[in-house]
Parts: structure tokens; C-alpha cells; sequence
């Protein structure tokens, strides 16, 4: 790849990883857009991850030094405080995912990763969206039972264009919880979600195949890692205020471009 592909998809990765509008639809446009834009390879992927999990690390930052400090705590005294029960929680909401992955992975790699399914799955999960913030709740806690419901939400986020930051936000919503809430446990959850992702795509990763220079690791991992921080913090900082109505018009609308363009390029051909 050459530095502007590297950039480019960079950004879109770190822009949308959080955001509740679906990286893999993103993803999918440049290749839309120019017939010399090739998949970018697995060692990019892993980069741009590593990139995008460090982001979430350094935000939430206060929030793991809390948790680190209930764990030594646990280890000493038996304790168990309310950041262990969210790390308790957050275990079970991924556990579905785990499963998931484990059986369906292949099969939507290779049968539900196209441009038709990305454009119903981008409109129809943002409609789903924009109904759950108007129906949203305000509670500020979260039970065993809604925290697998979240879990069980996530696997859908296997399917192309869904959005796992997306369906986790609008099952939590649905559940009653507050904006504040369903966005804090979201992004929580993805730290594990991403982190198992980026392990099994390393070792995916082939050794012999196209050689990956230094270099263009570390400028997907930067510009992804910074942009998806950016993102984190103006999202978090603004939920209150905007809601999820602007995300989820955006979706329906780019889901409608992806289906004209993909209709008239076949027209065309």
C-alpha cells in the first residue's frame, strides 16, 4: 500500500471503530470508489487494532486504574466492590461473542461480506438505533441478566455493516439504561471484544506471505490509535447532547448511497 491508502484507511478505522456507525461499511467504500484499492492485508488490520485499543486504554485510563486497584484489593482481602462486578460483567457479555466467532466467523467471512448486506444491515440496524434512543431509559446500573442480553446483542455485530459499538448501544438503550450508561459499557466491552479480535488475527497473520514494513504498522497504529481517541472523547462528551438521531440518519442515508452506487455499477458492467 502506499502512504495515502495507509492514511486514509487508517483514519476510517479510527474514526469509525467507535462511533455507532459501522466501520465495515466504511471499509467497503474505497474499494467501491477505485478498482486499484486492494484488501490492505491482516498485519494492517492487527496495526490499525492495536491502534484503536490503546485509544480506549488511555481514555478510560482512571477507570482501569480503579479497577486495578480492586483486583489487588481482591487478591488481599475477598473483597468484591462494584469494579469488580463490572469486570465480572463485562466477562459475561463476552462470552456470546466468543462463541460466535468461534462457529459463524468463517461462514459470514465468506458469505455475508458484500456490499448488499452492508447497505440493508447499515439502514436497517440505524433505524433500530434512532427507535431505541426514543424509547431510551435513564437507570444508571446494569444487572447480570441485561449484561449478557448486551452480550447476546454483540454477536450481531459479526454481520458486516451492524456496528458492534452500534447494536451494544441500542440493546443497552432498550434495556432502559441512559445514554451515558449504555455508551460507558459499550466501549468497556470492546476493550476485551478488540483485544481477542487482534489475537486471532495475529495468528492468522502468515510469516512468509507479503512483508509488512515498520513503518506502515506504525502509521496505521498512530493515526488510527489518535483518531479513534478524538472520536472517543467528543462522542462520550456530546452524547447527552445530540443523541443517536444524527448517527442513525447518517446510517440510513450512506446505506441508500451504498445500494445506488453498487446498483449503478452493475448497470455498467
Amino acid at each position: 500500500m502506499d502512504f495515502e491508502q495507509i492514511l486514509i484507511l487508517a483514519l476510517i478505522q479510527g474514526i469509525t471503530e467507535f462511533l455507532p456507525i459501522s466501520s465495515s461499511a466504511h471499509l467497503a467504500l474505497p474499494a467501491l470508489l477505485s478498482d486499484s484499492w486492494s484488501y490492505q492485508g491482516l498485519g494492517f488490520d492487527v496495526a490499525a487494532h492495536l491502534g484503536t485499543l490503546t485509544a480506549l486504554l488511555v481514555y478510560y485510563r482512571k477507570d482501569l486504574g480503579s479497577i486495578s486497584i480492586s483486583g489487588i484489593r481482591l487478591l488481599r482481602t475477598c473483597q468484591v466492590d462494584e469494579n469488580i462486578d463490572l469486570v465480572m460483567k463485562i466477562c459475561l457479555a463476552t462470552l456470546p461473542i466468543l462463541v460466535a466467532g468461534f462457529f459463524f466467523q468463517d461462514f459470514v467471512e465468506h458469505e455475508l461480506r458484500s456490499v448488499t448486506v452492508i447497505a440493508f444491515t447499515t439502514i436497517f440496524f440505524g433505524a433500530i438505533l434512532w427507535w431505541a434512543d426514543h424509547r431510551r431509559g435513564r437507570s444508571e446500573s446494569i444487572s447480570w441478566t441485561q449484561s449478557f442480553i448486551i452480550g447476546l446483542g454483540q454477536m450481531l455485530a459479526l454481520i458486516p455493516g451492524t456496528s458492534r459499538s452500534g447494536i451494544t448501544i441500542t440493546v443497552a438503550l432498550f434495556l432502559g439504561m441512559s445514554r451515558f450508561l449504555a455508551t460507558r459499557f459499550s466501549f468497556l466491552l470492546a476493550i476485551p471484544t478488540i483485544l481477542g479480535a487482534t489475537v486471532v488475527t495475529l495468528v492468522e497473520v502468515n510469516p512468509n506471505g507479503n512483508p509488512y514494513f515498520w513503518h506502515t504498522l506504525l502509521t496505521s497504529a498512530t493515526v488510527s490509535g489518535l483518531s479513534a481517541f478524538i472520536c472517543i472523547h467528543f462522542f462520550v462528551k456530546l452524547i447527552e447532547t445530540t443523541g443517536m438521531a444524527p448517527y442513525a440518519i447518517y446510517r440510513i442515508v450512506l446505506g441508500l448511497a451504498l445500494l445506488l452506487f453498487s446498483a449503478f455499477s452493475n448497470t455498467l458492467v
